[in-house]
């Protein structure tokens, strides 16, 4: 299925969480001269206008970086000036993806490769990524790319998947791709997102984890109303396999100020813990 569009969500409240983690990840990994692969296996659009039709139909991004507070949380600051960086004159007018976020951080020596399936998302990515030769850009099913691409040469790299979780069999589908993963390179950091519909399916997921023999995985999860069996996207979070060492912390200071910022009613909350040991 490829009914689902980014546009139509871009800088909501589980972009906030994606993209403030993907920075404090790639933020380390440049810390190192050694080059890095970075991996996309939903990159969607790379970069949105929140003043087009798409957008302004739901207006999800005044929940989300609309409503945050820079003043509040200076450990994001490297987060805020990327964003503001597409804004110029402080009107928000564009919301950069997460190939854009990475697109960043990639020096001479790093690679990119984006995967979208869906034909338009993927004519405008190829757009808004050409400047960059370090970047490919494909359209093919990103988990099968990914298959294709670990280990990188580099032995260093980051895998963002970010599914539409269109077909409840998704879920199955990115924890035996992960786990697949994994045994071919057991050392790099990946980062699963998850919205949480129906937490029956999230508690699934993570007993799989847990069961897995992965070592090392961190979950971050932030809610902006209780959970509720009535329709809609309530919490969302992510996985984080082989995380850098100082992004607990970073965001075990920064989710309560995401709560309380973005949160809908008193029913808001955060998640912050270790799934696995290293």
């Amino acid at each position: 299925m490829l009914s689902y569009r980014h546009s139509f969500h871009a800088g909501n409240f589980a972009d906030v969480l994606k993209h403030i983690v993907l920075v404090e990840i790639l933020e380390h990994l440049v810390q190192k001269e050694a080059p890095f692969e970075y991996i996309d296996t939903h990159a969607g659009a790379g970069l949105f206008n929140l003043h087009s039709t798409h957008a302004k139909k739901l207006e999800e991004h005044t929940g989300g970086i609309g409503s945050l507070d820079a003043a509040q949380l200076p450990q994001l600051s490297c987060y805020f000036e990327l964003v503001n960086g597409y804004n110029r004159g402080g009107t928000l007018k564009h919301y950069p993806g997460s190939p854009a976020f990475a697109q960043h951080f990639l020096r001479p020596q790093d690679r990119a490769w984006l995967y979208e399936l869906h034909p338009e998302d993927y004519q405008s990515l190829r757009k808004n990524m050409q400047s960059n030769r370090k970047i490919r850009v494909e359209h093919e099913d990103g988990l099968k790319g990914m298959m294709a691409v670990v280990p990188p040469k580099s032995r260093r790299g980051l895998v963002l998947i970010d599914p539409s979780y269109e077909v409840k069999t998704e879920y199955d589908q990115v924890f035996d791709a992960i786990n697949k993963a994994h045994k071919k390179f057991a050392t790099g950091i990946y980062v699963l997102w998850y919205p949480v519909v129906e937490r029956r399916q999230i508690d699934v997921l993570e007993k799989k984890f847990k069961m897995s023999g992965i070592k090392n995985i961190q979950r971050f999860e932030l809610g902006v109303t209780a959970d509720t069996k009535e329709r809609g996207m309530t919490s969302s979070g992510l996985f984080v396999i082989n995380p850098p060492w100082k992004l607990f912390d970073t965001m075990s200071a920064v989710l309560p100020v995401l709560a309380q910022q973005l949160g809908r009613s008193d029913g808001q909350f955060y998640k912050c813990d270790i799934i696995v040991e290293e």
